[in-house]
């Protein structure tokens, strides 16, 4: 039974990418407005544990890369967390998601600025080919 239930879960191995709405130029406008960004995400399922990497555009530098934890794959979906440095403040990014074929759809959630309440945005990544 454990074995064909195994084989029915999805494996979301592989490189994955999504845009995001860059911010909208010092108005405070989150994702209004702004450069679009792309996010590369790869991800990795080797007996039954997941793992992978972030890398989204550095700003005004070099892309940065971040290990991803706290990752999972149960069924059709995806959890991980993601935990970045700011201006030396740490923080963490959590992301959820269903993966159906080439797409996975979710949300992420972000802490609020200034220790604000925390903001839920959508993700929509597809598989690269």
């Amino acid at each position: 039974c454990f074995l064909s239930t195994t084989a029915f879960a999805a494996d979301p191995s592989g490189t994955w990418k999504w845009t995001q709405q860059g911010r909208g130029g010092g108005t405070g406008g989150g994702d209004k407005g702004g450069t679009p960004r792309e996010s590369t995400l790869v991800l990795a399922l080797k007996d039954g544990k997941l793992t992978g990497k972030v890398t989204t555009p550095g700003r005004g530098g070099d892309p940065t890369t971040t290990e991803i934890s706290n990752a999972s794959c149960k069924g059709d979906t995806v959890a991980f967390s993601v935990e970045r440095t700011f201006r030396d403040n740490k923080f963490v990014v959590k992301y959820t998601g269903k993966l159906a074929g080439d797409t996975i759809t979710g949300e992420y959630e972000s802490p609020g600025r200034d220790g604000g309440a925390a903001q839920k945005r959508e993700w929509v990544a597809k598989r690269a080919k």
